[in-house]
């Protein structure tokens, strides 16, 4: 976040009670209106990036059934990739036949990794973003994303 100059201020609950910041992310919550989980990417001590799966789309579809970031300095290594595979599993288990993404159109890392999975377009959405569809029944799934624990 730092890199990027971002707001860090949301994490200082994190450096105060740990064990209770990762309480509140674990399981499926409510989130923008529908119920989603979080995880977490790892490698061994180190943070890649987070993957939200909502179970359901908000009524404006925004964000689609998937989010994702990795961050630097482990961007262009692959995880993003094998995190939306990991996460179409996922959806495909919860009986989400076709997952919408939405992706920046200036955004040509999520453009690359959404076109890998099988991303097909289907227009913009009311925020400018370029939404995709996947069919989560398409092979090729890792199994390398860890539940927030």
């Amino acid at each position: 976040m730092l890199h990027r100059d971002s707001d860090t201020s949301w994490l200082t609950a994190a450096s105060r009670d740990f064990d209770a910041f990762v309480a509140k992310r674990v399981g499926v919550r409510e989130r923008w209106g529908v119920p989603s989980e979080l995880f977490w990417y790892t490698s061994n001590e180190y943070y890649i990036g987070s993957l939200v799966i909502r179970h359901e789309l908000s009524e404006d579809e925004g964000g689609g059934h998937i989010g994702y970031h990795v961050v630097y300095p482990w961007q262009r290594q692959g995880y993003a990739t094998r995190m939306l595979r990991e996460a179409l599993g996922r959806c495909a288990a919860l009986d989400i036949r076709h997952a919408l993404l939405t992706v920046a159109p200036d955004n040509a890392a999520s453009l690359t990794v959404v076109d890998r999975c099988g991303g097909v377009a289907d227009g913009v959405n009311e925020e400018g973003e370029l939404r995709f569809w996947i069919d989560t029944r398409l092979p090729s799934r890792s199994s390398a994303v860890h539940a927030a624990r």
